[in-house]
């Protein structure tokens, strides 16, 4: 599986393509949803096994995958709670709370995450 890096990206396997901002590097992770409102889309905290919403704002659905992105477990946390880590996840999916109902994602479904191609200069720019 190639290595993912900061930024944004599309989440597949949901009912319809979802924007997701993909948080790979420890800086990135440790923030989270931290000093946010609110999210459009998701957020992929890669590499992570569990999460909490300490000092967190509103509710969120948090999604638990496995090493190929098969969800494992789905629920929902208020602010304020420790969500204990799971033995076999290897990524986390965050988002406003009752949006993973409407995309449909549930135990068993797989996703797939699609990064931005990487940006090229030429010699002619």
């Amino acid at each position: 599986m190639a290595r993912w890096t900061d930024g944004p990206g599309i989440l597949h396997g949901a009912d319809a393509g979802v924007p997701v901002e993909i948080a790979a590097s420890y800086r990135a992770r440790t923030r989270g949803l931290l000093g946010r409102d609110g999210i459009e889309g998701a957020l992929l905290l890669s590499p992570a096994s569990g999460v909490h919403t300490f000092r967190m704002r509103f509710a969120i659905d948090v999604a638990y995958l496995s090493r190929d992105l098969t969800v494992l477990s789905v629920r929902t946390m208020r602010p304020g709670r420790l969500g204990l880590p799971r033995l076999r996840a290897r990524h986390v999916l965050e988002a406003e709370a009752g949006a993973m109902t409407r995309w449909g994602l549930r135990p068993g479904r797989r996703l797939a995450v699609q990064a931005p191609p990487p940006v090229t200069l030429s010699a002619g720019n």
